[in-house]
C-alpha cells in the first residue's frame, strides 16, 4: 500500500494506492475518509489497482478553498485520473462518493460502476422538515436583531446543534456550507447517461439514502441491477461484510 499526497491545482489531496491490475477509484461518504472504506479497498485490491481517495475536507486532504458542489469534487477527481493516467476505471462510491461516481460516470469513459447506499436523488421533505428549517432561520434572524451579532452567535450555535444533523454539527463552517449545497443537488437527470454496467448495493433499512432512491437509480440507469441486504442500514458493506464481499467480487472480477 502506498500513501500519496499531491498538489492538484493548489489543493493538497491524499489518497492510497494498493493492488495491481485494472484501476478502481474508491470514493467514501460524507463525514468519512479512505479508512472507512478500507474493507472495500482490500477486496478490490485482490485483482485490481485501487485508488482510495480522501475527498477535500476529509481525512488528510485539505478543505476546498470555496463552497464546492458535486461538480467541483468531480472535476478534482477527473484531474486525479489525468495525473495518474487512469483510463476506464471501475468507480465505487458510497453515499456522497456515489454522487461523484454518478456525475463522473455520466460523462467519462468508465468500465463499471458500483453505487453503495449512494446519494444523488433529491430527498423528499416532510412538512415537519420545512417547519424545522424555517423555524431555525427565523429564530436566527430574530436572535441577531434582539441580542446583536456578537452575543447572538453563541446562542445561534446552540440552536444549530439542536436543529442540525450530526454531519452538519461536526463540520467546519465551510464544510457545513458545502453539505447544505450538495445534499440539495439532484442528479436524476444524469442517470440515463451512464452507459456501463452498474451495480447498486443497498441496506433495506437505510434512512440516509432510502431504498426508494436505489429503485429510482435502477429504473433510470440503462444497465443497472440492485442487490438489497435485509436488516442493514446506510453502511451495508460494514453490516453484512461477507455477503457484500461476495457480491463485489462477482461483479468487478467478471469479464464480459
Amino acid at each position: 500500500m502506498e500513501d500519496k499526497t499531491i498538489d492538484i491545482d493548489g489543493l493538497k489531496m491524499h489518497y492510497r494506492i494498493s493492488g495491481e491490475g485494472q484501476p478502481v477509484v474508491l470514493m467514501h461518504g460524507w463525514g468519512c475518509n479512505c479508512t472507512t472504506v478500507a474493507s472495500i479497498e482490500a477486496i478490490a485490491a485482490e485483482q485490481h489497482r485501487v485508488y482510495n481517495v480522501d475527498f477535500p475536507g476529509f481525512g488528510e486532504s485539505e478543505e476546498p478553498p470555496t463552497v464546492w458542489g458535486v461538480e467541483e469534487y468531480t472535476r478534482l477527481t477527473e484531474r486525479l485520473l489525468e495525473i495518474e493516467r487512469i483510463e476506464k476505471p471501475i468507480l465505487i462510491g458510497h453515499s456522497f462518493g456515489g454522487r461523484v461516481a454518478i456525475l463522473l460516470g455520466s460523462r467519462n469513459q468508465t468500465d463499471k460502476i458500483i453505487l453503495v447506499d449512494a446519494a444523488g436523488i433529491r430527498p423528499k421533505r416532510s412538512l415537519k422538515y420545512y417547519f424545522k428549517v424555517y423555524t431555525f432561520k427565523a429564530g436566527k434572524h430574530l436572535t441577531r436583531l434582539i441580542m446583536g451579532k456578537e452575543k447572538a452567535e453563541a446562542r445561534i450555535e446552540k440552536m444549530r446543534k439542536k436543529a442540525g444533523s450530526s454531519d452538519y454539527n461536526n463540520a467546519s463552517p465551510r464544510m457545513r456550507a458545502i453539505l447544505s449545497k450538495v445534499v440539495n443537488e439532484d442528479l436524476t437527470d444524469r442517470l440515463p447517461l451512464i452507459k456501463v454496467p452498474t451495480l447498486l448495493v443497498w441496506g433495506e433499512n437505510d434512512t440516509a439514502t432510502p431504498l426508494r432512491d436505489a429503485k429510482i437509480m435502477e429504473r433510470e440507469i440503462p444497465d443497472a441491477g440492485l442487490v438489497v441486504f435485509p436488516g442493514c442500514g446506510h453502511y451495508s458493506f460494514l453490516e453484512n461484510p461477507r455477503q457484500f464481499a461476495a457480491v463485489l467480487r462477482s461483479f468487478i472480477n467478471h469479464k464480459e
